[in-house]
């Protein structure tokens, strides 16, 4: 976990959760828009940036489980998890351990991704070096500026590779009980990844409230043109959502 913010004793905390190959840098922007009692974390899988020699987590729900216990040993606080793509998956296992720890999440955010039961499958993370690399690059999931850079794709592609295998490979709790808390969905409309009915299918998880915000662009949008997202997620915990 890495703290974006710093809080001394904040009221609630919202801990996100990186797509396939990215880092907890990815928001570091977003540190500039949240409200003084609220503190920004970002989660860093192993294998990932400063966490490189560890061996890549081999489940969505060992992560989850990995930063419940996380969140657990800090101060108390309203919880609010936020996950793109394959963080949607990690968010939503990290909610079920919390619930099952008995301090459940105040609300959870998923984007750019199916619903469990519907996230799986899939055979990108078997396609050779170069044809994996385009694939993602085409999405937008890599930047230009390293795109091209031969010797950073040779140290990213294992992890990258690995992140996407588990996202593939994803089942859920056959028996998962529902969560209890307030599930919000974004997704873009030109995402090929993902359409509305099956981040829709995201009601399921949870008895609480179900909402979703849809906006235009491709999958990785909603990371590299944050704004109007951020502004809704933080209305969402002020307990003000922007509904259109």
């Amino acid at each position: 976990m890495r703290a974006l913010t710093s809080v001394e004793r904040p009221a609630q905390r919202l801990v996100c959760f990186p797509h396939s190959g990215g880092t907890a840098a990815v928001y570091r922007a977003w540190s500039s828009a949240m409200p003084a009692e609220v503190e920004l974390l970002a989660v860093q899988y192993p294998g990932h940036a400063d966490r490189i020699a560890e061996a890549p987590a081999t489940s969505a729900a060992e992560m989850g489980t990995r930063v419940a216990a996380e969140l657990l040993r800090m101060a108390p606080a309203r919880c609010a998890l936020f996950g793109h793509s394959l963080g949607a998956l990690v968010a939503y296992e990290t909610a079920r351990a919390l619930r099952d720890s008995g301090s459940p999440a105040h609300r959870l955010f998923v984007s750019g991704a199916a619903a469990p039961w519907l996230a799986g499958g899939g055979t990108t993370h078997r396609l050779g070096d170069e044809e994996l690399w385009s694939t993602v690059a085409d999405l937008g999931g890599i930047g230009p500026e390293i795109a091209d850079e031969p010797e950073l794709r040779d140290l990213l592609l294992p992890v990258l590779r690995s992140d996407i295998a588990l996202h593939e490979t994803y089942r859920p709790m056959p028996d998962a009980q529902p969560l209890h808390c307030p599930v919000r969905g974004y997704y873009n409309t030109e995402d090929p990844l993902v359409d509305a009915d099956r981040v829709a299918a995201w009601a399921t998880v949870s008895d609480g409230e179900f909402s979703t915000r849809p906006w235009p662009g491709g999958h990785f949008r909603l990371l590299s043109e944050p704004t109007e997202l951020v502004t809704d997620i933080v209305a969402a915990l002020a307990g003000s959502d922007v509904r259109r």
